[in-house]
């Protein structure tokens, strides 16, 4: 059955179909022998081009599909292709027979091949997957609004940009998806790719009529302001690039309506700088706890900052506070308080070691101060500035080590946070176990739930095995912490063993029985919750003796 997409709009493609494409059963495909394809790496990029054509072929013959959708979506389908390819075993057959064989008894989902042809990354297909469909001929509208959009000039593969944050746009048909591009096109005054930009950039607007908030008019403002009719003509990249810096600014806290006006008057600077520049060094900024906004502000006004290089400057914590103008007494008070953060480490995590000596509104207010330039002046005053001998010895001792880049990946980590090259690092490290990616997600959250960075740090210095606990475990002794004993998650900085404890068997066990004590007047006293829990449990015991005799035996019977 021929899947029914209107006949107009496909018309326009037949002549350069009939001129540019053969029929794919004329095809003189490579033959492959053997039991599986893996087993001949030698021959797998030629399996993996019959199979694409023998898809093709499929997909067009077999299935209905419209010549040019069957072959961009097995071009553009590699992975779910090859995941194919790995289940067929053949001897009798030559590959392509054998594929063609496999799919005749094994029909495809044809919409994960679909998602994966326009761009969206195959780990996240399954998110898009209808539940009740299989093959696309049962949702043409798909099809039909895919058309339009390259008919118009968007890249095959770049529809999924859209349908990952506007997938209404693919329910809409072709005929009013056309209208809305001619229309952007008639108010913009530029050709299709400047449209293509746009929408690539700014995907609701299609999705919406008469709502773009005043996004429309500050793209037209900064087309005007950047002439970009001179220069791009024929350039979806260029068009599409300088959208998404527009963009950008929206998602730093920039209002729409106010953006254009802005990157007219630094037009230099959002024509020079990448993309990814800007961001990065916006976010790098914004984690001494500035405002992005603020950041980028401060960023336009400054410019040569822009270039400075933080990812392979190193630093001397104690060096750079010295450059930074801070005195002897509080150089030796940062020393006493946080030597976990002293030695070496590297620029780009400047923001997150000020953070760790709950210095970082200071030091930014002395960037500010110095329009940038004291970053920019600071270098290592001698080649062993700083340097740290048993950290040196234990960098070569993890070197030599059999997972070297197990332990390397978790010391980055611990230096990112603020951990500096030194002695106590080391140890911290010899005890904290996960990848860098777990630790990173365990900090993370105890971040979320209110501790403070720098007493984090301290608190990871004390008692490293914190970091081995997993959100799941930590996250009912923090709700006990807070909603039953009732206090704060600052007061819990002061006793991090209360997180290393077991939550049934040790914390609500004495805690409750400490509250039973005090409701029957048997114990009057205060008490610090790290006398109640830190204790063995012999020492527990003889505790409540000296409290009242009775009180031990009352303890086992209830526990």
């Amino acid at each position: 059955m021929t899947l029914p997409i209107k006949a107009s709009r496909f018309s326009l493609f037949l002549s350069f179909l009939s001129r540019n494409f053969s029929s794919s059963t004329t095809r003189t495909l490579p033959i492959i022998k053997g039991n599986n394809y893996n087993s001949a790496t030698q021959y797998k990029i030629r399996a993996l081009k019959q199979a694409r054509n023998a898809l093709t072929e499929y997909l067009h013959a077999t299935r209905g599909l419209p010549f040019l959708f069957a072959e961009q979506i097995s071009a553009n389908s590699l992975v779910a292709l090859s995941d194919i390819i790995r289940k067929i075993h053949f001897s009798a057959f030559t590959f392509s027979d054998a594929f063609r064989r496999f799919l005749r008894y094994h029909p495809i989902n044809e919409f994960e091949f679909f998602f994966e042809s326009i761009g969206i990354d195959r780990q996240d297909v399954h998110l898009f997957l209808p539940k009740k469909k299989f093959f696309l001929s049962e949702d043409s509208t798909v099809l039909d609004a895919s058309l339009a959009l390259i008919q118009f000039g968007f890249p095959w593969n770049k529809l999924g940009v859209l349908y990952r944050e506007e997938v209404s746009i693919f329910s809409m048909s072709g005929d009013e998806l056309t209208d809305r591009l001619n229309g952007f096109k008639e108010r913009f005054g530029y050709d299709h790719l400047c449209v293509v930009g746009v929408c690539l950039a700014f995907p609701y607007l299609l999705s919406v009529e008469g709502e773009s908030g005043g996004c429309i008019e500050d793209l037209e403002m900064v087309f005007r302001g950047f002439g970009m009719g001179r220069c791009v003509e024929g350039n979806v990249d260029a068009w599409y690039e300088l959208c998404c810096k527009v963009r950008v600014l929206y998602d730093l806290g920039f209002e729409k309506g106010k953006v254009g006006e802005l990157m007219c008057d630094r037009k230099e600077i959002f024509l020079e700088c990448p993309k990814e520049v800007l961001v990065r060094k916006v976010d790098y900024f914004a984690k001494f706890g500035v405002g992005k906004d603020y950041v980028l502000l401060f960023l336009l006004q400054h410019r040569e900052i822009l270039n400075l290089d933080f990812e392979t400057r190193m630093i001397s914590v104690l060096g750079l506070l010295k450059h930074f103008g801070m005195g002897v007494e509080e150089l030796q008070s940062v020393s006493e308080k946080y030597p976990h953060v002293l030695g070496r480490n590297k620029m780009e995590n400047l923001p997150h070691v000020m953070k760790a000596l709950d210095l970082h509104e200071w030091c930014f207010d002395k960037i500010r101060s110095s329009n940038g330039q004291i970053l920019a002046m600071y270098s290592i005053g001698f080649p062993d500035e700083d340097m740290n001998k048993v950290f040196l010895d234990g960098l070569k001792k993890i070197k030599s080590s059999r997972y070297p880049t197990h332990k390397m990946n978790k010391l980055d980590f611990l230096k990112q946070i603020g951990f500096g090259e030194n002695a106590l690092s080391l140890n911290v490290l010899n005890i904290v176990a996960g990848s860098r990616s777990e630790l990173q997600s365990r900090f993370d959250f105890l971040i979320s739930k209110g501790f403070k960075h720098s007493n984090l740090c301290l608190m990871i210095r004390t008692k490293p095995d914190i970091l081995n606990m997993c959100p799941e475990n930590l996250e009912p002794k923090l709700n006990f912490w807070c909603q039953e004993i009732g206090s704060s998650i600052q007061e819990i900085e002061t006793v991090p063993g209360f997180l290393g404890f077991d939550l049934e068997n040790r914390i609500k066990r004495r805690y409750r029985f400490y509250v039973w004590l005090r409701k029957t007047g048997l114990y009057t006293k205060k008490y610090a919750i790290s006398s109640m829990l830190y204790p063995g449990e012999k020492q527990f015991i003889k505790r409540l003796f000296e409290i009242h005799p009775a009180a031990p035996k009352r303890y086992l019977e209830c526990f």
